[in-house]
């Protein structure tokens, strides 16, 4: 009887935890595999209609829609989800404030039960133009939440560190100047309520020289006590050239107070293709922290977090380990010669983040989507040693970050195919085409593989070795960012509107 108990005891505690995890950061935690324990996730869902000559959702038109919140018109960054609050960056074609108008980077944060909007943080465009900040692509990096603050790199190339309550609770500070943070051109705004509260900010351009290039987009993560960040630091209009070759593509900026305490000094730099927007994992490796960094230069980085300090007085993450992520016969043909970059055959960095699972590191190589599509490849190497322990090049270049569950990899390239190879072997299980480009990462939850394309469908395949279609969410604008699942509830955000979907869910529009 007490073992029945027990069990009984074991397996409520496992459901709990599968409807309790909150999805704080990029990837959900810092392994950054994205998959969830959660069951009862929908199967069928519908995210309704627009009524006539508005973008308001007719509720009656949904289906297993806990609530839905407008956004604006892009919106490139997966949500995060904890401590009751739900947060997303975006642009501001749909403002909140008639103090801010025209276009603008914003991150919403939104009530987790019921989608009730609470504040915002608007930031002003660099006016660079495409170069450094991309009209209208609004705040693609996905928010760090933790005890309170979330952490985010916004497209002013700034590291921003917020409290999660806005100015609800006052202004906290130590800074103070939002008023003068949020707006342009001389004019005078006293923020309210439903404003940001920001407690640091870190100047990557001002800083460390960075040159962002088309949009700063990197997505942080917490090492031993530190935040990990991708400066976006990458070359210019030309596409040729590198301006700031000497500024560190991976820095290291103390929780409390966004001071710097650690660099690499790696050269990444110098060898960048095109930028560094490619968000770090964090593990541990016999029981030592240790970053891993998919890099501008095509290959795959381990730094030791504990930085020392190097003959200059910098202070240095050492580098464990790298290996290039791209094939030989990618840099140069046959004759020797070096294959061009943004051609089909040639060379790629990376975007995607790498994942870790078992003491090894899986990671995907690719391009600017605006580059097209190109050779790729994936590979799994020794998260210790960076032995490669196999590679798989069937699948094309892409932006997403792999799914790993039950032995299975699952991960998408930008041509539009889900590919499913084992973990132990790299060897193919199946290939699914949705034939249309892919942005996000896949999803693996209830025995299901969910993913978003350009189209506006969100795919979904049953897991395991043999490839089965179960179903089709049809949306009415493209899904770029990645499904997420929290607390039981799956949040997708289309470029308009961010969705949470949940089994019996009586929808409420925010």
């Amino acid at each position: 009887m007490k073992n029945i108990k027990a069990i009984a005891l074991l397996i409520t505690f496992n459901l709990t935890t599968s409807y309790s995890a909150d999805w704080p950061e990029w990837g959900g935690d810092g392994h950054n595999n994205m998959a969830s324990t959660a069951k009862g996730i929908p199967l069928e869902m519908e995210p309704g209609k627009r009524k006539k000559g508005t973008e308001d959702i007719d509720l009656s038109t949904t289906k297993n829609v806990k609530w839905v919140a407008k956004i604006g018109s892009q919106s490139y960054g997966t949500p995060t989800i904890a401590e009751g609050k739900v947060l997303i960056g975006t642009n501001n074609e749909s403002p909140r404030d008639a103090q801010h108008e025209g276009d603008r980077g914003i991150i919403m944060c939104f009530d987790e039960k019921d989608g009730s909007f609470l504040w915002q943080l608007v930031i002003p465009k660099l006016g660079a133009g495409k170069v450094s900040d991309w009209e209208y692509l609004g705040v693609c990096s996905s928010q760090l939440i933790h005890k309170g603050r979330a952490y985010f790199v916004s497209n002013r190339c700034k590291i921003v560190c917020v409290d999660m309550e806005g100015m609800a609770n006052g202004n906290d500070g130590p800074y103070k100047d939002e008023a003068k943070f949020m707006m342009t051109g001389g004019k005078t705004f006293k923020p309210g309520k439903g404003d940001g509260d920001i407690i640091w900010v870190y100047d990557m351009r001002e800083e460390l020289g960075v040159f962002p290039h088309n949009i700063a987009s990197s997505s942080p993560k917490i090492v031993d006590g530190k935040l990990v960040v991708t400066t976006s630091n990458g070359v210019d209009w030309s596409h040729l050239n590198v301006p700031a070759p000497q500024a560190p593509c991976l820095i290291l900026l103390d929780l409390a107070t966004g001071e710097l305490v650690g660099e690499e000094a790696s050269k990444i730099g110098g060898r960048t293709m095109h930028c560094n927007w490619s968000s770090p994992m964090v593990a541990k490796v016999d029981g030592k922290p240790t970053i891993y960094f998919g890099a501008g230069d095509g290959y795959l980085y381990s730094f030791d977090p504990k930085a020392k300090e190097d003959d200059e007085g910098f202070l240095v993450m050492p580098e464990n380990w790298r290996v290039d992520g791209n094939l030989p016969e990618y840099r140069k043909d046959k004759d020797g010669k070096k294959i061009k970059y943004a051609t089909f055959e040639g060379p790629s960095e990376y975007i995607s983040s790498p994942v870790y699972h078992e003491g090894n590191v899986i990671s995907l190589i690719g391009q600017d989507p605006e580059h097209g599509e190109g050779v790729g490849r994936m590979m799994s190497v020794n998260a210790k040693t960076g032995k490669l322990n196999w590679d798989y090049t069937e699948i094309e270049r892409g932006i997403s970050t792999a799914s790993i569950a039950d032995g299975l990899v699952y991960a998408a390239d930008y041509r539009g195919r889900v590919h499913c190879v084992d973990v132990k072997t790299g060897k193919k299980a199946w290939v699914y085409d949705t034939k249309s480009h892919i942005w996000g990462s896949t999803l693996v939850a209830d025995g299901k593989v969910f993913i978003g394309n350009e189209d506006g469908e969100v795919v979904i395949l049953k897991t395991g070795r043999k490839m089965e279609k179960i179903g089709l969410v049809e949306f009415s604008a493209p899904v770029y960012a990645s499904p997420v699942i929290a607390n039981g509830v799956l949040y997708i955000a289309s470029q308009t509107h961010l969705y949470a979907f949940k089994e019996g869910g009586k929808t409420a529009s925010k």
